[in-house]
């Protein structure tokens, strides 16, 4: 709980219709919630999948979130990040006067991410090949 009152974070992607795609978000969302038990976190997708990110913040309203940080869930700060995303967050935003909506930069270049890489390239599997 910060000072204003609960904060909620919703972590947005692109969305898919792979389901397994989307379960990456959901693990995501899951190692956040263990690093932050007081802070409700939920999923969004864009797109092909559900729920949307107006029903994420509605969601989080309904939890009693005062302030909802938006982190979309993408390696570049492309459109989607940076045009698509804050105009979803600041259109569902108008359906709550009082809750303040933020909207995060994407990860972009972060030194963690060279970690994550470093870790994929010393894993043994080729994914490169089916079967």
């Amino acid at each position: 709980m910060n000072a204003s009152g609960l904060r909620a974070v919703v972590l947005v992607d692109h969305g898919s219709r792979e389901p397994g795609a989307n379960a990456v978000l959901d693990q995501m969302a899951a190692w956040l919630r263990e690093r932050l038990p007081e802070c409700p976190v939920r999923v969004a997708h864009m797109e092909l999948a559900t729920p949307s990110l107006g029903e994420a913040i509605d969601a989080c309203v309904a939890e009693g979130a005062e302030e909802i940080l938006v982190h979309p869930y993408f390696l570049a700060p492309g459109r989607h990040s940076t045009t698509d995303i804050p105009a979803l967050a600041a259109e569902a935003a108008e359906r709550h006067p009082g809750v303040r909506v933020r909207v995060t930069a994407a990860l972009g270049a972060h030194r963690a991410i060279t970690e994550a890489i470093l870790e994929r390239l010393s894993e043994r599997g080729d994914r490169s090949r089916p079967g």
